[in-house]
């Protein structure tokens, strides 16, 4: 019997690694077809003309100023996202849990929203510098508040929940009140930051992007066994050595920067964090060691995959790719909710 449950496992985590694999694949795959999509005809052997120092400048301008940095920017911004829902979803128990629907997105989108309706056109430029930096702050300082409602009753994963939903809706109003008195162009401005774009990346912010989502990586792994015994429940990861409290407090810290510095790039992006992980968990389960890095490759593709759908659907047209993700979104949602209610949702 004992022979049999260690064969069981070794070949679980064979699978598991294959799981993997093939999503850093699929992820190489996606990189190079963004890198090749787009209004101007770019080859293959443009862009390895281009990594290798020899190609034709127009074609250079193209791959490393536009679509270089969008392509870094969605692998960055994908895998932060699909990090941070799955890792939400595992502090909280909760298969619902995300940065979108816990309102951090919308504390960001407020932010935004604040910086351009109150900087006037004299002051555009101060308006687009700040634009970033207040989304940033509101969306931490919605996390903070979320921190403080759930240190109040003991890091309870409930009462995080049920804030992060009462603080999604008060800044979802307050938004609509910037909307409310802005002027026209503001009102486009805000909408268009809203929707979430790529277009806004550069290598400086897409690199800084990715970087934050490497370190972060090998932090949360280093407390994977700690993750996976919270998810049998507080008092059984208590009894394993557990301090919930502590690591539900340093999770969740990761977990604000790592959004808060995603939306402050792109905008606010929603269903990747609801989605990467429940597609990992379909796929290889609970064990956190493969569930994180997985959902992370995973949150990477969609974006990715979000990003060329956004320049095919109108030549020479790039839709917002907020607004593709919804699209793609929500129908998945509504089959995964379907499909396995019962292992949700019972």
């Amino acid at each position: 019997m004992a022979l049999s449950t260690t064969s069981q496992y070794r070949k679980q985590g064979r699978v598991r690694l294959a799981v993997l694999l093939a999503s850093l694949i699929l992820l190489a795959v996606l990189f190079l077809g963004d890198l090749l999509t787009g209004a101007a005809g770019i080859a293959v052997s443009d862009i390895v003309r281009f990594f290798t120092g020899n190609g034709e400048a127009t074609n250079d301008v193209i791959i490393g100023t536009y679509r270089l940095p969008i392509a870094v920017m969605a692998v960055a911004v994908g895998s932060a996202l699909g990090l941070s829902g799955a890792l939400m979803q595992t502090i909280l128990n909760n298969p619902l849990a995300s940065p979108y629907t816990l309102g951090i997105s919308a504390g960001a989108g407020f932010g935004a929203a604040l910086a351009i309706v109150t900087t006037s056109s004299f002051l555009h430029s101060l308006g687009t510098a700040l634009t970033p930096v207040l989304a940033f702050v509101f969306a931490f300082l919605t996390c903070g508040l979320i921190y403080l409602f759930g240190r109040g009753r003991g890091m309870a994963a409930e009462t995080m929940i049920l804030a992060g939903i009462g603080l999604s809706f008060l800044f979802g109003a307050l938004q609509s009140l910037l909307q409310y008195i802005a002027t026209p162009d503001q009102n486009a401005n805000i909408v268009f930051w809203l929707f979430g774009s790529l277009t806004r990346a550069n290598m400086r912010s897409a690199v800084l992007m990715l970087i934050l989502t490497i370190a972060a990586l090998p932090l949360v792994i280093s407390q994977s066994w700690r993750l996976t015994a919270l998810k049998m429940g507080n008092e059984k990861a208590r009894v394993l050595g557990v301090n919930v409290v502590a690591l539900r407090r340093s999770v969740f810290f990761l977990v604000s920067l790592l959004t808060a510095t995603a939306v402050s790039f792109v905008g606010t992006i929603g269903f990747i964090g609801l989605a990467a992980p429940h597609i990992s968990r379909l796929l290889i389960g609970e064990d956190q060691r493969f569930f994180l890095p997985i959902s992370a490759s995973f949150g990477a593709n969609i974006l990715l995959a979000a990003s060329i759908i956004s320049k095919v659907i109108i030549p020479g047209f790039i839709f917002p790719i907020g607004i593709v993700t919804a699209i793609i979104g929500v129908p998945f949602f509504f089959w995964l909710i379907l499909t396995n209610k019962k292992a949700y949702f019972s």
